[in-house]
């Protein structure tokens, strides 16, 4: 495999913090969580469209029966991971809702092993662990509020387990297509996943006010083309596990973000929660680089 000309650690670092801004933008919304969903990857579409059919529109052609499948549930997938985890912010805080959606780590581990035979170690169950372990840490404040915030809190977990199946069977494919192909494949069929859940509910595509449509803007740029695109990239180059370890960074930058701009505490349990969620991260990305350059060096040993 070439190597990447960007290291995509960096590139995933990046991912993270725009994602961070999602749940945000969402909160300062006003219209129903389907209908912010369909218009944050719709308009992904749209403003990806010319650089498509200008330069990966034959690419379409040579995506296979087995990629397409992938695709439509990869894409399904994402669709129904936004329209949970945007409800769940309706019922409960931003803090406790991304913690929820970033416990990948415990969805991922099981599916790589079952589906894709991925051996994971000692430390990297260890260091899965700490994350985890901190992201309840950070949580725990706010899970016993009431029943809508339990309900809300529900709806995440939901939410974290659409998106872990989205990333496998992505993965399968993205190795085989180019990020552009395969990005605006299944944003396309999310967003028609999206739209006809919209209006089998019956709900309103408009009008809306001039400031939801920013925030929907918004939404498109920065956490869906900047954030997921990124990740999308990032899945051939790492594994599914070492982005959803890497997704954990979201509940603190989501936290600091909402403390500042909707005014939601922060408490304790969340700086004590973070700390250990930085630990595991750093735990896991050195034992996932350690593990490749091994693996490197003894490939080069071979040849």
């Amino acid at each position: 495999m070439n190597q990447p000309k960007v290291n995509p650690y960096v590139m995933l670092a990046v991912g993270v913090i725009a994602v961070s801004s999602s749940a945000i933008l969402v909160k300062l919304s006003t219209a129903p969580a389907p209908v912010i969903a369909f218009y944050r990857l719709f308009l992904t579409i749209l403003i990806m469209m010319p650089f498509f059919l200008l330069k990966y529109r034959h690419e379409l052609l040579l995506i296979t029966k087995r990629d397409w499948l992938y695709s439509v549930i990869s894409g399904v997938f994402l669709a129904f991971h936004f329209i949970l985890w945007f409800e769940s912010l309706n019922y409960t805080s931003v803090a406790s809702s991304t913690v929820l959606v970033t416990l990948q780590p415990i969805f991922a581990f099981i599916g790589t092993y079952f589906f894709f035979k991925e051996k994971l170690g000692i430390k990297a169950i260890l260091s899965g662990v700490l994350g985890i372990g901190g992201s309840i840490i950070i949580s725990w404040g706010d899970f016993a509020i009431s029943g809508m915030a339990l309900f809300g809190d529900f709806l995440a977990l939901l939410a974290c387990a659409m998106v872990t199946a989205y990333l496998l069977f992505g993965q399968t494919v993205r190795k085989r297509l180019s990020l552009m192909t395969y990005t605006f494949v299944v944003y396309g069929i999310s967003s028609i996943t999206l739209f006809l859940y919209v209006v089998s509910l019956g709900y309103s595509l408009f009008p809306y006010p001039s400031s939801d449509w920013g925030y929907f803007l918004l939404l498109a740029i920065v956490p869906t083309l900047l954030g997921h695109t990124l990740f999308n990239w990032s899945l051939k180059w790492l594994s599914t596990s070492t982005i959803s370890m890497s997704i954990l960074f979201e509940p603190i930058g989501a936290s600091i973000l909402a403390y500042y701009i909707l005014k939601e505490t922060v408490m304790w349990t969340q700086v004590i929660g973070g700390g250990v969620i930085l630990l595991g991260i750093s735990l896991f990305l050195f034992s996932e680089r350690q593990t490749r350059r091994q693996l490197k060096q003894a490939n080069a040993n071979v040849s």
